[in-house]
């Protein structure tokens, strides 16, 4: 009875051993990436490069990618990379959107953490060169441009510059400033890919991932309250204070509509909906470190 148990407490330990050990991948992935929003073509893959492309680039995807094999089927992989998307109403297929003609690009530095399920042991150690297809889902988070504005208030002044005190709460000019902030948005990649293994160490695969995030605003097609800053000038203040007159009473109840419609006419498309970014990438990695012990 107790060379059964020890040998079951043995058998255990050595499962327990081989779950842990496990196959390491390395390598790059590079491709194209276009923005699915509220400017611009809505249903593609490749995009066509903008006109002008030493002022705006290329469609592209690059980044680094780590893989932790578990078995020859199941795969935890991490990917770190940078997306340069382009959007241009001028290639859509709706008229208005044609007839607005905005454009413009934005910057995208990815990080996330994928589930992969390979349908053939295409992981396995032994095998020298095999193909199998794969899908994958998981989790990341992205960082992005954004605009962001800065509303002045400011007194109406006459032919020296000298500030007039205003004859009505309408009396009095904003206008806006517009800068370039950050902002980190989640988005769900998910997809479908190809991966061929080859001389035992390597792995060339193709893939298709879409990521729809959490954010409208890769496209700048709108902006919310947080992005806009406001300032009131100082020439004249309040009576027996330190703060600006148009702080105060009427004035300071006009300065809020102001910034509530001109949020609204800078807002483009449905705000319900978020913006996709999708790519279609080539990788290529190394296999390295201990070869892994699949236990049934």
């Amino acid at each position: 009875m107790n060379k059964k148990l020890l040998l079951g407490l043995l058998a255990i330990v050595v499962s327990s051993t081989c779950l842990k050990a496990q196959r390491h991948e390395l390598g790059v992935r590079f491709g194209m990436s276009s923005l699915v929003g509220d400017i611009g073509r809505t249903n593609y893959l490749m995009q066509a490069p903008l006109d002008r492309i030493s002022d705006n680039g290329l469609p592209l995807y690059g980044g680094i990618i780590y893989r932790m094999n578990f078995n020859p089927y199941q795969t935890l992989r991490f990917d770190l990379g940078y997306s340069h998307i382009q959007f241009d109403d001028r290639v859509a297929k709706e008229e208005y959107r044609r007839n607005r003609k905005m454009w413009g690009n934005n910057n995208l530095l990815e990080a996330n953490a994928i589930f992969e399920y390979n349908f053939f042991p295409v992981n396995n150690e032994q095998q020298r060169g095999m193909i199998s297809p794969y899908i994958f889902a998981g989790i990341g988070a992205m960082m992005y441009d954004v605009t962001q504005a800065t509303l002045k208030h400011d007194f109406r002044r006459d032919a020296d510059g000298v500030a007039q005190v205003p004859v009505n709460e309408l009396d009095f000019s904003t206008k806006a400033e517009y800068h370039t902030g950050k902002k980190v948005t989640a988005y769900v990649p998910l997809g479908v890919g190809l991966k061929y293994k080859f001389n035992y160490n390597w792995a060339i695969s193709a893939e298709v991932m879409v990521r729809p995030t959490f954010t409208d605003q890769l496209d700048y097609s709108v902006l919310y309250e947080k992005d806009i800053k406001s300032t009131y000038n100082t020439d004249i203040l309040a009576p027996n204070t330190n703060t600006s007159l148009l702080q105060t009473d009427y004035y300071y109840a006009v300065s809020k509509e102001r910034e509530k419609e001109f949020l609204k006419n800078r807002k483009m498309g449905d705000d319900n909906g978020k913006d996709w970014v999708n790519s279609v990438t080539l990788g290529l990695t190394y296999s390295f470190g201990r070869p892994p012990c699949y236990c049934d």
